[in-house]
């Protein structure tokens, strides 16, 4: 397999499909080539909780695919939470998981029970809406060819594109546009300073900085400055830098 060219090769076709059984298709002839049987392509999300909140779309053994959301692990499986801390893709063998909780193990056994043993893993990242990846495994007695991640990763995220355009999965509606001045005040505020420090600061009226700041919370529906600011974070409003510069 000469990875670049066969993902150029794919490329066009992943962007141009017009229905999950095409994209379907696209997926096994990418597991085709890559010599694996099993694909997933999901947010990270409860699914048995909020079955519409996300996009899904895998083939997985269904016994294993039950277990794993009878037990709530959209957001706790361990490769979800790896792919948390990664923005490239990584192979599931390669793992060293920054905390590890008591239950990994037994999710990986789980997986090689129904044949499902290395894969690799291409996380997605999009402001506004849960974690998300697309991943790819092989069976016991398959073999993962070198290639196979930069292949994985030149095609994952049109394959996640994809996947959301044919779901159109429920997501946060038409979000909140903050004025400059909104966003100035809430970064300060996010630093934990006070409107009296905030007004200095900015040069305004410590009455301005309440309503700037109660102007915000209202966009966001948030009752709080921590639910204001987390929800900002969440939505890429403001970004983790903002905040931590003190």
């Amino acid at each position: 397999m000469r990875t670049i060219e066969a993902a150029r090769q794919l490329e066009d076709d992943i962007m141009a499909v017009d229905s999950e059984d095409a994209l379907v298709n696209i997926l096994r002839e990418i597991c085709a080539r890559m010599g694996c049987a099993w694909f997933a392509i999901s947010h990270h999300v409860d699914f048995l909780a909020a079955p519409d909140r996300g996009i899904r779309l895998h083939n997985y053994p269904e016994g294993f695919a039950h277990w794993f959301d009878q037990n709530r692990l959209g957001v706790s499986d361990p490769v979800h939470r790896f792919s948390h801390r990664r923005t490239s893709g990584f192979r599931w063998r390669d793992m060293t998981l920054h905390r590890p909780r008591p239950q990994d193990a037994e999710v990986l056994e789980r997986a090689r029970r129904h044949n499902i043993a290395d894969g690799l893993t291409v996380p997605v990242h999009l402001p506004g809406e849960a974690h998300g990846s697309v991943s790819f495994a092989w069976t016991e007695s398959g073999s993962m060819p070198p290639e196979a991640l930069v292949f994985a990763q030149s095609l994952g995220a049109f394959v996640f594109e994809a996947a959301r355009r044919l779901g159109d999965p429920v997501t946060p509606g038409e979000r909140p546009q903050l004025t400059d001045r909104q966003i100035e005040c809430l970064m300060w505020a996010a630093r934990g300073k006070s409107n009296s420090v905030i007004a200095q600061l900015l040069d305004i009226s410590e009455e301005t900085v309440r309503e700037h700041l109660r102007n915000a919370r209202a966009a966001y529906d948030a009752p709080t400055r921590i639910a204001l600011a987390i929800r900002a974070l969440f939505d890429s409003a403001i970004c983790f830098g903002d905040v931590a510069r003190g």
